[in-house]
């Protein structure tokens, strides 16, 4: 036995101090190290990721300018919370921000939450197993992220549109109910400048396969939800999958609690067999945030003929988005061809804007510039009563029927705690 006033003993202690401070500096340098490489990486890499490719954009005429003005423009589709930059400020970074929603005379954003990215994700057929990005640069798009579930990444980016909604000063108000709704149109009655926000998500993944979970969300602020994002998983298979096969009874289960919570189904990213299925089962229309056509860009990603109609007999909406796999171009024109179609198809109460801005995707011009995209619209020859309809009124017609009442639309402060476990993806087969 060795007495504790021995001189190795005393040695030992503080070597064994020495150690444990040792440890803590280095604990100390990799939190500086990620703090550092987060505030120089996550900049340089969201301006790789959201680009704005330079060309020649049509010039506004004075009467694309009045009816823009005076319409009231939803975007059923952006990604930008995903990111730590700040959105209260105007940046030459990504597509979205509060000064250029603005500019661009946006009335409501939908920001959407991606919770899982999969490694080398493909249009066509991407693993459920595939490694997820975001463990490994969540932290350099927005700190926390890497470090999280799936449920936590969506509880935290609800966190973040609320942080920015409260400092905002009445600037961006977060829509949960019909009743928030109807006061963010009166409040840009008097104040133009006022945008309203809604909360998406990308993928029931995000649930971690528990039920209660979807509560959660709701209880978040989340009023939309795609059951898969760009793999199968234990809900539904993706567009974009291994299997691409149709809703599980999880799905089905979700989708039924979705409506009775006042929450609408975003049917982007299903695969055909999935998307006819829901359709099937859906109680109340449902929402095509972000996409195209196969009508005039034919892939895997974007609706059929078919697909088109039955969204329409179900009184839905089809986002349709700014970027080269949902339009085969990114000029307006292109966006406005998409357009026409969808109108041209199943009639002008059926389109939509659903941009995908800040979603890693390349656009010609970001949303303070999208007077230019009424301006093709024009040119399409699209009238002028069914580009108002184009522009917002077709997204806040089916936002009405499917948002819950304000009894219903906890807010977010009446949330459950994060769940600390990390969720395990499950392929739907």
């Amino acid at each position: 036995m060795t007495h504790a006033n021995d001189p190795g003993s005393a040695a030992s202690a503080s070597g064994s101090r020495k150690t444990r401070w040792l440890r803590r500096v280095g604990l100390l340098a990799g939190l500086l190290a990620l703090l550092a490489a987060v505030a120089i990486l996550a900049p340089p890499l969201e301006h790789f990721m959201n680009r704005v490719e330079p060309g020649p954009l049509p010039e506004v005429s004075p009467q694309a300018a009045r009816l823009h003005d005076a319409a009231f423009v939803v975007d059923l589709h952006a990604d930008s919370l995903l990111f730590g930059r700040d959105l209260s400020r105007r940046s030459d970074t990504g597509h979205v921000d509060l000064p250029r929603l603005r500019e661009g005379g946006v009335g409501l954003q939908v920001f959407a939450a991606p919770t899982v990215v999969p490694l080398g994700m493909d249009m066509e057929r991407t693993s459920s197993n595939a490694l997820d990005m975001l463990d490994w640069a969540g932290d350099l798009l927005r700190p926390g992220l890497g470090r999280s579930s799936p449920m936590q990444r969506a509880l935290l980016i609800a966190q973040a549109l609320e942080v920015l909604a409260r400092e905002s000063g009445g600037r961006l108000v977060v829509v949960r109910s019909r009743e928030d709704l109807r006061e963010l149109r009166e409040a840009r009655s008097e104040d133009p400048g006022t945008v309203g926000a809604v909360l998406a998500i990308e993928g029931a993944h995000a649930m971690e396969g528990d039920p209660d979970n979807l509560q959660a969300l709701f209880d978040a602020g989340y009023r939309i939800l795609g059951l898969t994002h760009f793999f199968d998983n234990a809900y539904a298979g993706s567009a974009h999958g291994e299997a691409k096969g149709g809703l599980s009874p999880l799905g089905r289960q979700t989708l039924a609690e979705m409506q009775s919570l006042g929450m609408l189904a975003d049917i982007a990213h299903l695969s055909p067999r999935a998307t006819h299925e829901l359709l099937d089962q859906a109680s109340t229309p449902v929402v095509f945030s972000h996409g195209g056509v196969k009508g005039t860009c034919d892939n895997t990603r974007n609706l059929s003929d078919a697909m088109l109609q039955r969204v329409a007999d179900g009184g839905g909406v089809v986002g349709i988005g700014y970027w080269d796999w949902a339009t085969c171009g990114t000029a307006p024109e292109d966006v406005a061809r998409a357009v026409r179609y969808v109108i041209d198809t199943v009639g002008d109460d059926h389109a939509a804007l659903g941009s995908d801005y800040d979603g890693g995707v390349s656009v010609s011009f970001d949303t303070s510039k999208l007077s230019v995209l009424t301006q093709a619209m024009l040119d399409a020859g699209i009238p002028e009563p069914s580009i108002r309809k184009v522009l917002g009124e077709n997204a806040l017609r089916v936002l009405d029927l499917g948002l819950p009442w304000e009894g219903d639309a906890k807010p977010a402060s009446q949330s459950r705690n994060m769940p600390a476990r990390r969720g395990q993806r499950a392929s739907a087969g």
